[in-house]
């Protein structure tokens, strides 16, 4: 007699209603629209001109005319990461998923490819721009029978929670937020995923490379011109260009976006990670030149001509030079030249021609171990570079070469100015700033070394102001040029 087989209950398929979900602000953290429009400023600028042709004939045509330009590199979104968990836990359990979206059709159902979860995809199809009164129009007819669940995350999504069975949130804005409790909608759930405003900031602004702006500071210290009034000068000289660096590192910011959510690190920025959104970029950058650019106007008119040298060059390298190999790193040394410059006219101190020369060189060299610790790490992780600045990973020992040299050719001149008359003048005891050169090429010499080992962070001054060491050094070197006077 056959063995009779034990036949295992089946297990009963979920029978939820249809869960459909934004994509702006929702399921991404972005605005698409917005990040296909700086990749469109920065690959076709000359095509975001014609973009307000383009919305004058209705939002779904804007869309669908950047997507036709632009493409977005749908696996490094910055997805709301317990919202993901969530769908992809339902869509396992049999739950029917729709991405219900105002993107552009094909943007909308590149992303639903790759997720891999969603059952249909409703979008924007150049002529009707599914949001708000439309979107909900759609989803009622589509699940007239059993109704729908809906996440949103905006205003325009009020009419949706409303018309939805259950409501749900994804980083909801404050303003759709206040409309639910005035209309006694309730949420049954919210998932968050984004950093604290004030955090979102500071690191947009990138507070620590204000250091670099100290550089202002530094004629007038040299020639020893310490008057309550050059200090005032200078301090306000400091933030004009600390106010104009954040504004540039920002555009900057918006113009790498793409590139940026692909690196291991700088994925983490504020806007790349989707804490901060593009149009809150472009008003905090105008902002703060604004405000920098009037507050240069009160100081001297050659000030305000470096100011706007600055910011001339820091944007031109964003849209083009830094993308040209050897270029790039000759205008970021420059710039620090600059800061300098503008200090001294600030201030109205002449500077010296050793300290212009000796600048040139070390700046040089820390541009030059910015780009080859980018290509050291790159290699260390078996990468390719992709951030389009022409480098090739066989570049490193190349890189090395110049940026070593230079270094060595600013100790060099250090050397030659503590030579001089000019130090005599300045200092009681001038033989004891010698003691500074070993310093100096201890400090350079480790820079270099803990590049070519990969551990050192891909920003020097990052480096500078974390590395225990390197403060000690610079402790050391202070107290030596106090001990010369």
């Amino acid at each position: 007699m056959a063995d009779l087989e034990v036949m295992e209950p089946a297990v009963p398929v979920r029978a939820e209603r249809p869960l459909c979900v934004d994509l702006d602000g929702t399921l991404v953290k972005s605005d698409t629209l917005a990040d296909s429009l700086v990749v469109l400023a920065r690959c076709h600028p000359t095509a975001l001109l014609r973009a307000p042709f383009w919305a004058i004939k209705g939002k779904a045509h804007l869309k669908s005319q950047v997507g036709s330009l632009v493409t977005l590199d749908v696996a490094h979104l910055p997805y709301n990461r317990p919202l993901l968990d969530y769908l992809r836990n339902e869509h396992a359990a049999g739950r029917k998923l729709y991405l219900a979206t105002g993107a552009d059709g094909v943007l909308a159902r590149s992303i639903a490819t790759h997720l891999g979860i969603f059952d249909d995809v409703m979008a924007s199809d150049g002529a009707v721009n599914l949001t708000g009164n439309n979107k909900l129009l759609d989803l009622e007819q589509r699940f007239a029978c059993d109704g729908f669940d809906y996440i949103g995350n905006a205003l325009p999504d009020l009419p949706l929670l409303q018309g939805a069975r259950r409501a749900m949130l994804a980083n909801p804005d404050f303003r759709l937020n206040g409309a639910l409790k005035s209309r006694n909608i309730p949420v049954s759930r919210k998932f968050l995923d984004r950093s604290r405003l004030p955090l979102a900031l500071t690191k947009a602004l990138r507070l620590h490379q204000w250091a670099k702006n100290l550089l202002v500071f530094l004629p007038f210290l040299l020639a020893h011109s310490f008057h309550a009034a050059s200090v005032l000068t200078a301090l306000v000289a400091f933030f004009c260009f600390s106010l104009t660096a954040s504004a540039t590192y920002i555009f900057n910011d918006l113009l790498d976006l793409e590139q940026d959510r692909a690196h291991l690190n700088k994925r983490n920025r504020a806007f790349a990670a989707g804490d901060l959104s593009v149009t809150a970029g472009v008003c905090i950058s105008l902002l703060l030149a604004a405000v920098a650019l009037i507050a240069a106007a009160y100081l001297p008119p050659t000030f305000l001509v470096y100011l706007l040298l600055y910011l001339v060059t820091t944007l031109t390298y964003s849209f083009a030079l830094k993308r040209i190999v050897l270029v790039d790193v000759v205008i970021l040394s420059s710039l620090y030249t600059i800061r300098m410059l503008a200090g001294a006219a600030a201030t109205r101190t002449p500077i010296s021609p050793w300290l212009a020369a000796f600048s040139v060189f070390l700046f040089l060299s820390l541009a030059m171990v910015k780009r080859f610790s980018e290509l050291q790490n790159l290699h260390a992780r078996g990468a390719n570079p992709t951030n389009g600045r022409g480098y090739l990973l066989s570049d490193t020992e190349q890189l090395r070469s110049f940026g070593t040299s230079s270094a060595y050719a600013s100790i060099v001149i250090f050397a030659l100015y503590i030579s001089g008359q000019n130090v005599a003048a300045l200092y009681h005891r001038p033989n004891r700033m010698w003691l500074i050169t070993p310093l100096m090429i201890l400090w350079i010499s480790r820079v270099w070394l803990l590049a070519s080992r990969g551990l050192l962070d891909e920003d020097p001054v990052v480096f500078a102001l974390t590395d225990r060491m390197s403060l000690l050094l610079g402790l050391g070197v202070l107290l030596i040029v106090y001990s010369a006077l």
